[in-house]
Order: C-alpha cells, then sequence, then structure tokens
C-alpha cells in the first residue's frame, strides 16, 4: 500500500500510547508500519530530498502535531507518552483526526499562527489554503518546519553542560561574523577566573575591539531579571569594556528589557527565542537538508535581445 499522509497516522500513534507508559520513537515507528502493514518497498520509499524515509517523516510530523495539541507529551527527547487529554480523544475514538480537529485546542492554534522577521503566518483551514499561491504555501511550510526545528534546538541545548553552551554561543557570534577569519576570533572564558564573563569575541576582522558575553543556560521558566543585567554592567566595567552580550535560553523580565546603564554601555539581549532561531539562521546544530531555489521569469533578458 501507499504510505498513509501524516494525519492518519494520528489517530493510531494515540491508540498505541493510550495504555503504555513512556514510549521511545522507533517503538512507534515500528508499531505504525505494522499497524498499515506498510511492505519493506514502502519503507524504503524516500522523501524527494532523499534525506529520509517517507513514512519516518510523516510519523515524526504526526507526533509533532499531536505534541503541540498537547495529546501528547515529550517528558525526555525522542520519547513520548499520551496525556489526559489524549486518553479523551481515544476514549472517543475520535478516528477522524486531523490538523482541523487539532485546531480546537489554543496550544495547537498558537504553533500555527507564526510571527517571524514581523511577516505573520496564520493557521489557514484547508479551504484556505487551496487559495494560497504555491509561493505562499512553500513560506506557511517553512515557517512551522522552522519553528519546530528551533524548539527542538533549544530542548538540546537545555541537555547539555554550562560549558557546553559557554562555547556554543561563542560559536554562535563567530558565525554571525565577528571576528573575521582570526583564528581566535572568540572562546569560552576559563571558569575560575572569569569574573561574570563566559565569552569573549573579537568584533572586527583586526581584533581591536572585543565583545564580551554572558550566557545564561537557565530553563525556560527561570526569568533574567535586571539585577542580573546590572552585574553583567559591572563584569563589564571590571574589563574596561561598554559592549557586551546577555544570552539566555530562557526569557527576560520587563524590568530587565527595559534597563538601560546610565553611561553609553550597550548590552544586547538575546532569549531562548532568538538564540534558536540564530542558530538556524547560522547553522550551529543544524545542517542543511535540502535546498530549493524559487526562480521567477527574467523578462530584462528578453526585452535586451
Amino acid at each position: 500500500m501507499a504510505v498513509p499522509g501524516y494525519q492518519e497516522f494520528m489517530f493510531p500513534i494515540l491508540k498505541y500510547l493510550s495504555d503504555k507508559d513512556l514510549q521511545d520513537k522507533k517503538k512507534i515507528f515500528d508499531n505504525m508500519a505494522e499497524v498499515f502493514n506498510l511492505s519493506e518497498e514502502d519503507k524504503q520509499e524516500k522523501l524527494p530530498s532523499q534525506q529520509s524515509a517517507t513514512y519516518i517523516n510523516r510519523i515524526g510530523w504526526a507526533l509533532t502535531y499531536l505534541k503541540k495539541a498537547g495529546l501528547i507529551e515529550s517528558p525526555l527527547r525522542a520519547h513520548y507518552k499520551i496525556t489526559g487529554e489524549g486518553k479523551i480523544v481515544v476514549s472517543q475514538n475520535v478516528t477522524n483526526l486531523d490538523s482541523k480537529y487539532l485546531k480546537k485546542y489554543p496550544s495547537f492554534l498558537e504553533f500555527q499562527n507564526l510571527s517571524h522577521n514581523n511577516v505573520q503566518v496564520k493557521a489557514y483551514t484547508n479551504t484556505e489554503k487551496d487559495e494560497l499561491t504555491p509561493l505562499e504555501k512553500i513560506l506557511l511550510n517553512f515557517e512551522i518546519i522552522k519553528q519546530d526545528i528551533c524548539e527542538e534546538l533549544l530542548n538540546k541545548v537545555l541537555e547539555q553542560s554550562p560549558d557546553f553552551f559557554e562555547q556554543l554561543v561563542v560559536d554562535l557570534i563567530v558565525a554571525m561574523g565577528y571576528g573575521g577569519s582570526l583564528e581566535d576570533a572568540g572562546k569560552a572564558t576559563k571558569k575560575t577566573n572569569d569574573e561574570g564573563i563566559d565569552g569573549i569575541v573579537k568584533e572586527d576582522k583586526l581584533g581591536l575591539d572585543v565583545i564580551y558575553i554572558q550566557a545564561k543556560r537557565w530553563q525556560k521558566n527561570n526569568v533574567v531579571g535586571r539585577p542580573e543585567i546590572q552585574k553583567f554592567v559591572g563584569a563589564l566595567a571590571g574589563q574596561g569594556s561598554k559592549k557586551g552580550i546577555f544570552i539566555t535560553t530562557s526569557s527576560f523580565s520587563k524590568e530587565a528589557l527595559d534597563y538601560k546603564p546610565r553611561n553609553d554601555t550597550s548590552i544586547i539581549l538575546i532569549d531562548g527565542q532568538k538564540l534558536a532561531e540564530l542558530m538556524y539562521e547560522f547553522n550551529i546544530g543544524t545542517s542543511i537538508e535540502k535546498r530549493f531555489e524559487v526562480k521567477r521569469l527574467d523578462s530584462d533578458y528578453f526585452d535586451k535581445i
């Protein structure tokens, strides 16, 4: 048989998880292949990118959508369990479970109402999607994929050690172009004598000035307040610097965001969401699966002949 669409996997996944504890992805993949009687040929079918199996990709998206709706949860990376709400769906035998049904859950609507670079991407109904141009559909799906990867990135960063995180933020700032081609463009400072500074990055190709970094690998609900920013300003003063970047995996309080040092010290604040987006943009912890080019007709070429 043909590999089912990702929505067709949703209810069977919930049903499989309904009477089980935490299950890893591989067991879910194997069970779905069995439920749908996928042949070896079906399982070998690849996406157009040739990077992964079609059925694996579609089950993965079904898991993502169910998680965004709050019907399953993932307390451990690559492991899933059903939630109380998910059990209700199973008990009601909602066999027509699809993305349209999931819109009844606020968390799923929030997932589909994306905002990036001041471009709003709203949750479309199936009818509205049919009215979108091919380019609009590409952009819509690109943003959905990006948001999902960004969430995975942030969760993965939170699993790492503080030392790893400090090196990661230095790698990111260097990847953004600071330090140019200098071999020592950036480094994480040693824990024994960092004086509140977690990383140092050369600002330009000649290394004439440096930017100091504070890195806080805090859980998402642990908000960075104004006192932490003030401490960082003091640490910068101790280094004789007026330029710094404060990066956290969590978020900043309103007081922290509103705080402006009285001197001309300049501090950039990067929260967890922005950090993940920058990692995505500059390929820190990500790799390109497939690159597409959208082209248009070059009328100027024909007009000049």
